[in-house]
C-alpha cells in the first residue's frame, strides 16, 4: 500500500465502503486506521 495521508486514508475506506465491492481492500484500510488510532465516522 502506497503511504496516504491520515484524510486520504479515510476518504478511501470511505469510498471503498460505498463502492462495497472490495472486501480485501476495506479490510486493509480499516486495520490500517485502527493502527492510527483515527475515527472514520463522527458519530462512532
Amino acid at each position: 500500500m502506497k503511504i496516504m495521508s491520515n484524510e486520504q486514508l479515510i476518504l478511501s475506506y470511505r469510498d471503498a465502503l460505498k463502492s462495497g465491492k472490495e472486501k480485501e481492500w476495506i479490510k486493509i484500510l480499516k486495520d490500517e486506521i485502527e493502527r492510527r488510532g483515527l475515527r472514520p465516522f463522527k458519530n462512532r
